[in-house]
This record gives C-alpha cells, sequence and structure tokens, in this order.
C-alpha cells in the first residue's frame, strides 16, 4: 500500500512537473507587435509580408507570438513610424523610409531623386549605405534595421494628357519626400504631401493632378481608374525597410537573434526578386498587354522618355537631391554628406 502510495503521488509529481515546464515554456514565447506595410500598396504586402509573419513562429523554430496589423489598420501616420517605433509600441514595423527622413533626413541617401535609375544601381547603393542609416535609427530611435527592399522605380502618373516633364508645370504632384519636391519645384510642379492611401480619391476628385509611385502599386490601388497617362522614367525606387526595437532585440538569445535576422534577410531578398517581376508584369497589365498576370487590366496611355528628361533625372544627383539633401542632413547629422560621398559617391561616380 505504501509503495502504491508512494507511485502514485511520484507520478502526480511528475505529471505536476512537466505541467509546470510547459507553462514555463509558454510563458517564454517571445510576444511580437508588428506593423507591416499599409493594405494598398498591393502584391508585396500580401504575397510576401504577411505570410512571413503569419508562418515566422514556424520559420524561427523558438516560442514566437505575433499580432501582425497592416499600417492603415492602426490609426497611426506614416511619418509617425519612428516615434512610434522608439515608443516600443510596436515591436517590428515595416518602415516607409521617405516618408519618416523628415524625422531622419540621413535615410534619404538610400534613394536619392535621380540615383537609383535601376535595380542593379539601388542594390549597391543600399549595400553600401543601409549601415549609416542603421547606426542612426539605432543612435536616435532605438531602432535596429533589419533590411531594405525596393517597390522598384517610382514613375509619374497623371490624370491630364503628358508629354514630357514640362507638361507637369502648373500641376499638383503628390510626392515621396521633400527631395523629389525640390525636383518637382525644378519642372514648375506643385509638390503635394498625401499619404498613400489617399491618393486615389485624390486623383479622383481632382485634389491633384498626377501622383508618384510604382506600375504594381498603382494598379493594386485602382490608379489607372482616375489616370490616364504614365511616364516610365524612374526617379526612385522607394526603399522600405524593416525595423525592430532595440529593447525587444536585446531581449531575444543570441541564437534567436541570428534566427530572427536570417529570417528577415530571406525576406528582403525574396522581395527584392518578387518586386521585379511585379514590376514588369505591372507595366503590361496597366496598358492592357499581355501577359497580364498579377494585376487588373486597364488602358493606360505609356508615353515615350524624352530624352531631355533622361538627361535631367540623370543629372539631378549632382544638380538638385544631392545638393538639397546634404544640406538638409548635414544639420541634423554632421558629416552626413561626407560619409556618403565616402560609400555612395564611387557607385555613380560622384566625387
Amino acid at each position: 500500500m505504501t509503495k502504491t502510495i508512494a507511485a502514485t503521488i511520484g507520478g502526480l509529481l511528475m505529471v505536476g512537473c512537466l505541467a509546470l515546464t510547459g507553462m514555463a515554456q509558454a510563458q517564454e514565447a517571445v510576444k511580437l507587435r508588428v506593423m507591416g506595410m499599409p493594405l494598398a500598396t498591393g502584391k508585396i504586402r500580401s504575397d510576401r509580408e504577411q505570410p512571413f509573419f503569419e508562418t515566422l513562429p514556424k520559420t524561427l523554430g523558438f516560442p514566437v507570438e505575433v499580432d501582425y496589423k497592416p499600417l492603415d489598420s492602426t490609426g497611426i501616420k506614416e511619418f509617425e513610424q519612428l516615434r512610434v517605433a522608439r515608443s516600443g509600441l510596436f515591436d517590428i514595423i515595416g518602415l516607409r523610409l521617405a516618408q519618416i527622413s523628415r524625422d531622419e533626413p540621413t535615410i534619404l541617401g538610400l534613394d536619392l531623386v535621380g540615383l537609383n535609375g535601376d535595380y542593379d544601381t539601388a542594390r549597391k547603393v543600399v549595400t553600401a549605405y543601409q549601415g549609416a542609416v542603421d547606426e542612426r535609427l539605432q543612435k536616435l530611435f532605438n531602432t535596429k534595421l533589419l533590411g531594405v527592399w525596393p517597390f522598384g522605380p517610382q514613375l509619374v502618373f497623371c490624370k491630364p494628357a503628358i508629354k514630357s516633364l514640362a507638361d507637369l508645370k502648373g500641376l499638383k504632384v503628390r510626392i515621396l519626400d521633400g527631395v523629389m519636391a525640390k525636383f518637382m519645384e525644378r519642372v514648375g510642379a506643385t509638390p503635394v504631401t498625401m499619404a498613400f492611401g489617399e491618393v486615389s480619391q485624390g486623383l479622383s476628385l481632382g485634389t491633384i493632378d498626377c501622383a508618384v509611385t510604382g506600375p504594381s502599386s498603382a494598379n493594386s490601388a485602382g490608379w489607372p481608374e482616375s489616370v490616364t497617362h504614365v511616364y516610365p522614367l524612374a526617379l526612385q525606387v522607394a526603399v522600405q525597410g524593416y525595423g525592430i526595437n532595440l529593447d525587444t532585440w536585446k531581449k531575444l538569445k543570441p541564437d534567436q537573434q541570428v534566427k530572427l535576422q536570417k529570417a528577415f534577410t530571406d525576406l528582403n531578398e525574396s522581395i527584392w526578386s518578387y518586386s521585379k517581376e511585379l514590376w514588369d508584369d505591372a507595366m503590361r497589365c496597366n496598358a492592357g498587354q499581355e501577359p497580364c498576370t498579377t494585376g487588373k487590366k486597364y488602358k493606360l496611355t505609356t508615353v515615350a522618355v524624352q530624352p531631355q528628361d533622361l538627361d535631367l533625372v540623370k543629372g539631378a544627383v549632382r544638380e538638385i537631391s544631392y545638393p538639397a539633401w546634404s544640406e538638409a542632413c548635414d544639420k541634423v547629422n554632421p558629416g552626413c554628406s561626407a560619409g556618403w560621398k565616402a560609400s555612395v559617391g564611387p557607385i555613380i561616380g560622384l566625387k
């Protein structure tokens, strides 16, 4: 009888220990509050970002609870993201880099107007300069940069018929950042700052005449229902990034940090490739051409790029965007422009 009781007690103790161990493991699960890209930005968010966060616990192989919300479902504005990241309200944020650059101009060094005319150049620039951006985000906003990727070459979409950049004179154009505003002013347009989710209505109501984005985002947001022409001259590539609150990062064990960083590196690589696929396909979709596999068919007029405009954009870094940006960046980050010239200058032949 005594042996039976002892065995029963031992069994209960073992069950209790196992239960406590299970509870401890459950309590150790890393909780990640995630703010993603806006819903309106389209297929990169829906086909790459959201599935990534939904399967992140399985990818990482350690207990993780992910609470994922697209930016436009949070009530937070794009330009507020760095302040939100610093506060720790969200642990991981899909950073709208152009829009948050008003809080940290160093960011714009990744994507000045005229700097990234194609994916290959953008790759080299991001590789050379994202370390400088990461350093500033960590120092000022308690945020570690987990990677940078592009939506792709950014084009001008217009409701009025246009044949060149000169036709933007007098028109209201939604822009991405302050440096692009300077460029639009140079061609005689009136730059307008507007959140991406508000642009479609702005074009429809005539609040703005034109707007800048990539062809896939324009297609997903329904811009071709309001605009008639697209000018396929790349002004920027619309770099985006993912950042994690440093307090959250430091709570992770070293091996967990390695696994999380690898997961984001793989995600960023996947988006670089997918972005190019979407860009090519969306250009065909917007013009009503085949094959069109990722978007809705429209009938936009694709305007032939004028040689003088190509020269204007190529020279924009030296003549417009770099001078405007370097002055603003050096004011808040002494040595900013010198560091940029040393790392990025050789890529584009700027000394």
